[in-house]
């Protein structure tokens, strides 16, 4: 009876173990998430890097084409990804806006970082690199690409959205001089009375 009870009190430290492990890893790679994040052109730095390095290997060892197909549209999915169109106000004081972005940048680059990490380990092993006819697969993602790019340029023709800052309209407005601006309101003020009188 007793022998019974070390083995299980056995078992479940080891998986208590595990469980603390997994959880202190989970924590510090959450830290270090958090270390990174106002380090935006960093970021953006390093995850071009990763890309480059991925479609250097992939270009240079002339395969894993299922990889970099699967690869390319998770990004063009991120990018442009279908929405539910625009959302109502939820509040009274609240305004409409079309054009809210539904993927933070932190979650885009993560995002992006995270896939082009898995699709380089992909690269290693030999049974993801299936035979297959390129020009069909580059194809294949073009005709996606334009698909969900042209409903959002309808999206963005309908709600005459620039996403461009050039030809946007630039509003020349009164410098501001720091000085209090006061209407004067003398004239006007005599023109009342004298009615009044």
């Amino acid at each position: 009876m007793m022998q019974g009870d070390d083995s299980v009190s056995s078992s479940s430290s080891k998986s208590n173990v595990f469980v603390q492990a997994w959880r202190r890893l989970s924590q510090m790679y959450q830290s270090l998430l958090d270390d990174v994040t106002p380090y935006h052109k960093s970021r953006w730095v390093f995850a071009a890097l990763l890309v480059l390095g991925f479609l250097a290997r992939v270009f240079l060892l002339q395969g894993w084409y299922i990889i970099t197909f699967s690869y390319l549209i998770d990004h063009v999915i991120l990018g442009f990804g279908a929405d539910d169109g625009p959302e109502l106000p939820t509040r009274a004081n609240e305004e409409f806006r079309p054009f809210i972005r539904r993927l933070p940048e932190f979650k885009f680059w993560y995002s992006v970082t995270k896939s082009t990490v898995i699709a380089v380990i992909c690269t290693f092993f030999d049974c993801f690199n299936i035979p297959v006819f390129w020009p069909i697969l580059v194809m294949y993602f073009i005709t996606l690409t334009c698909i969900t790019m042209k409903r959002q340029i309808k999206h963005m023709i309908k709600y005459r959205y620039l996403p461009f800052t050039h030809g946007k309209p630039k509003y020349q407005g009164h410098e501001d001089t720091g000085k209090i601006h006061i209407p004067k309101c003398n004239s006007t003020m005599e023109a009342v009375r004298a009615k009044t009188r």
